[in-house]
């Protein structure tokens, strides 16, 4: 491992990694990136669901969104490696007056900003999502450019073009401090030694709070247990299934492998870093999937397991310098957007980084913003 990097990376998870893409593809320096375990993508991106949409109620995630699905699919031209990208669309099902309301204002705003975004009636649900109940279901809104990726392909995507554009990775390395001298960054003190340097790049997920403390800053950023189940092979799935959202129960699931994915946040799941499997919620999110697709009552299950999203109070990514010491940049807090939010994060950081005009205005995620007190919720969280 060097002892001086013009940047270090602390997190080599999906954000990290497409951090390091786009400043080695931007030729910002040495970059180096330091991952406390083993392997890359151990984390939150080893647990992620793989969903991908830019259906979301504020504006700065819809575009986010829509940059990241762009990059999505120009992933080999860009990088020279493949990666799944299945758009087989995304679908939210409303039957609560107040969330018709809710989804009603996002669908204009999503149509404003130039979403293909379809509001359908109960009757036209089938032709894309077959088998699911459509009993009390007021209307659905779709869009067919979201879909489905496959969180690992683009880890090592990343991995291979940013090693091969000359990024420097230093394995079982765990950041311990970060120094700093008249109120700039100077060092990285790590268990494999200290790394001189001007900008750290805060990319550590649900630990992002304790780097932040390190140089005296309050990263707003919580660890929140989730839990997923996987079936054995189901007869009835088509490829073409697209991920579906229950809006009134937060049961969410998409076609995997041969059978489903099937997911539900627990909002009264508090904070922790316990990732063990709890069997009740477990049974939670089975019940919801029955009432959702009643042929599931044939499935069996063939996986399960719980992962960390990273959450802020106001469930938008926090992404910017650290006020209170120059030389800190956070990229973090994506409450479960992280993976489907990773190029075009990494591509911002990279653009601002270089001083150039960031693709787009993201003061709304700045790092500060929480002290003001006047936040914007994003609503639209699963």
């Amino acid at each position: 491992m060097q002892n001086r990097a013009d940047a270090v990376i602390i997190g080599g998870g999906i954000i990290g990694l497409a951090a390091a893409y786009y400043l080695t593809k931007s030729n910002y320096g040495h970059v180096m990136l330091v991952e406390k375990e083993s392997l890359f993508g151990t984390g939150a991106t080893a647990k992620a669901a793989g969903g991908i949409r830019a259906q979301f109620s504020t504006k700065e995630n819809i575009e986010m969104s829509m940059l990241s699905e762009k990059l999505f699919c120009s992933f080999k031209e860009d990088t020279g490696y493949d990666a799944l990208f299945d758009q087989v669309g995304y679908m939210f099902l409303i039957k609560d007056d107040a969330d018709a309301v809710v989804f009603n204002k996002s669908f204009e705003l999503q149509k404003s900003l130039g979403l293909n975004i379809l509001k359908l009636q109960p009757e036209e649900i089938a032709q894309y999502a077959p088998h699911v109940s459509t009993e009390d279901i007021q209307f659905a809104t779709f869009c067919p450019d979201d879909g489905l990726g496959d969180p690992h392909e683009f880890l090592s995507g990343y991995d291979k073009a940013s090693r091969a554009a000359g990024l420097e990775v230093a394995f079982d390395t765990e950041v311990i401090g970060i120094e700093q001298v008249s109120g700039k960054v100077t060092k990285v003190r790590t268990t494999k030694g200290d790394i001189d340097t001007p900008m750290v790049i805060n990319c550590a997920g649900p630990f992002a709070q304790k780097i932040g403390a390190m140089v005296g800053g309050e990263v707003k950023v919580q660890p929140v247990r989730r839990q997923i189940v996987t079936t054995g092979e189901l007869s009835f799935v088509e490829p073409s299934f697209p991920m579906v959202v229950d809006v009134s129960s937060g049961l969410y699931c998409h076609k995997e492998s041969k059978g489903m994915l099937l997911g539900w946040a627990d909002k009264n799941t508090a904070p922790s870093f316990d990732i063990s499997i709890d069997p009740e919620y477990t049974d939670n999110i089975l019940e919801r999937g029955l009432a959702l697709v009643p042929q599931l009552e044939e499935a069996e299950i063939a996986n399960e397991w719980a992962g960390l999203y990273e959450v802020t109070p106001d469930h938008r990514a926090i992404i910017g310098f650290e006020p209170t010491v120059e030389g800190m940049f956070h990229l973090t807090g994506f409450s479960g957007h992280g993976f489907m939010h990773a190029p075009a994060a990494g591509m911002i950081t990279s653009e601002i980084l270089t001083g150039k005009k960031p693709s787009i205005d993201i003061s709304e995620f700045a790092p500060d913003r929480f002290k003001e007190g006047q936040l914007i919720e994003e609503t639209n969280v699963i």
